[in-house]
């Protein structure tokens, strides 16, 4: 599933291919994706600007806000022929081109709202704030009071936002901190640690074009973070730091990768 640096990547491509076009009409080929009202309520439409937030993608219209979530491998790009690959479930036609979003597993989905609602509804109202904007005493809070695991609680998306499993695994590595910590047994400065290697990893990867695993794709561009990883897919692999053989170990149902020595605590 695409994390926040894929959808940032994502986000950018486009700003740069579709902002302040008029979309002229929408094709919809799996009706489950979008629906006939929602389809309508699009013609005509100016995308203004796009922004994004955690895992979502917001296409910002003249009267409507559309929240977009790849989920497990949904994909926006521009054609270069006519034909249509049966996973192009929705069409965007503007004056003089096509911006498909094509879903193998057909996970994706699209939510329209009033400007007034985006934000204060859900889905975007349940999510807390990126590493980027978090306030660090608001995020120590939320992990003391929970009993529940450290990886588990970074991927909570009402914790902190836009932090998927790849990179929960790379940033406990950083902050030297074992997955299996409870949230209660944080100390307010490694909570802080966090949060620092959180921003480390979300930006490096975001200046590498994401991480690409499985199918994931930026308008055909892959990302190139994966060949940056230090631990996580590194089972059996010696640890970056000391040598010693990386953990592969499954957490609450996500697989989970981390040095038994470097991240003794």
């Amino acid at each position: 599933m695409p994390e926040l640096p894929e959808v940032v990547t994502v986000k950018n491509f486009l700003k740069t291919a579709v902002e302040g076009r008029k979309i002229e009409h929408v094709q919809v080929n799996y009706s489950k994706m979008m629906s006939a009202l929602l389809k309508n309520s699009l013609t005509g439409q100016y995308i203004h600007t796009i922004s994004s937030k955690g895992k979502y993608i917001i296409f910002h219209l003249d009267d409507f806000d559309l929240i977009s979530h790849l989920r497990m491998e949904g994909k926006y790009y521009i054609p270069k022929s006519k034909e249509i690959n049966k996973h192009d479930h929705v069409i965007f036609y503007f004056k003089d081109f096509q911006l498909r979003y094509n879903d193998t597993r057909k996970f994706g989905t699209f939510e329209l709202k009033y400007k007034k609602d985006t934000y204060t509804t859900k889905p975007l109202s349940l999510l807390a704030d990126e590493p980027f904007d978090i306030d660090p005493n608001t995020f120590y809070q939320a992990l003391h009071k929970s009993n529940r695991k450290i990886k588990t609680l970074l991927l909570d998306q009402t914790i902190i936002s836009g932090i998927g499993n790849i990179y929960a695994n790379e940033i406990l590595f950083l902050s030297k901190i074992n997955p299996n910590r409870l949230g209660n047994q944080i100390k307010k400065g490694e909570s802080s640690k966090i949060i620092k290697h959180s921003i480390k990893v979300l930006n490096e990867a975001i200046m590498q074009g994401g991480t690409t695993l499985h199918t994931f794709t930026n308008n055909g561009e892959v990302g190139y973070f994966a060949q940056s990883l230090l631990v996580h897919g590194k089972a059996l692999k010696p640890c970056p730091i000391c040598g010693t053989k990386i953990i592969k170990e499954k957490i609450n149902g996500r697989m989970s990768y981390y040095c038994p020595v470097c991240q003794k605590e």
